[in-house]
């Protein structure tokens, strides 16, 4: 085994198991902003009014730090050479990082961390789609059983899922992945424009 293929399976590997730590953050980040109640519930431990705005602080943070890792991994994975070296559930994980991304969107720029801000439901149903996306792409096509499995257990069902939707499986797989590039990623980028629009009405301006 020569230094190339060490280094192309060294490549694969930390993508894959980047992108399968990035599904399970997404997750992580719609836990973490569903349980505001509970946050509150244990405010009344804090005895200092300083305490408790960091508090509040760290339970929003965290939720947006979750929000872009996930959309940096899928923004990283959104990539036709690397979708074709390694398992994406497609088009389920792209669709996913473009809600996740309009999401995030929502709670930086237009009050979507507030409880009481009519954006923050529409924030989380956008994450909690999302997730069911990954979710069902990454147990159903992902990490589906293998072909030992089905060389003992032959199933057109699980067959159907690893070649059609897996973005590494030749030939439908890769032009499911070609198919969803052309779509996810320009959606993605304007999701980009839209934040750094966003950015810039919410920036004041400065007197001169």
């Amino acid at each position: 085994m020569n230094e190339h293929v060490i280094s192309k399976a060294l490549e694969i590997w930390s993508l894959q198991t980047m992108l399968d730590v990035s599904i399970i953050i997404g997750m992580l980040a719609l836990g973490l902003a569903i349980v505001q109640k509970y946050y509150s519930s244990l405010e009344k431990y804090l005895t200092l009014r300083v305490s408790i705005e960091i508090w509040q602080l760290i339970t929003i943070l965290l939720t947006d730090i979750f929000l872009v890792i996930t959309v940096v991994v899928g923004f990283l994975i959104l990539n036709p050479d690397i979708m074709a070296d390694i398992k994406v559930a497609v088009p389920f994980t792209p669709v996913a990082t473009v809600l996740f991304a309009v999401a995030l969107i929502l709670r930086l720029f237009y009050g979507g961390h507030k409880s009481e801000n009519k954006n923050y439901k529409t924030a989380i149903w956008l994450i909690f789609v999302a997730n069911l996306l990954n979710v069902f792409g990454f147990t159903f096509v992902m990490e589906a059983p293998g072909e030992e499995y089905l060389s003992l257990h032959p199933s057109a069902f699980w067959t159907y899922l690893q070649t059609h939707f897996r973005s590494n499986a030749i030939p439908h797989g890769i032009e499911l992945a070609q198919i969803t590039f052309y779509i996810c990623f320009p959606l993605l980028l304007a999701v980009f424009v839209w934040g750094f629009v966003s950015f810039l009405k919410s920036s004041p301006e400065k007197n001169g």
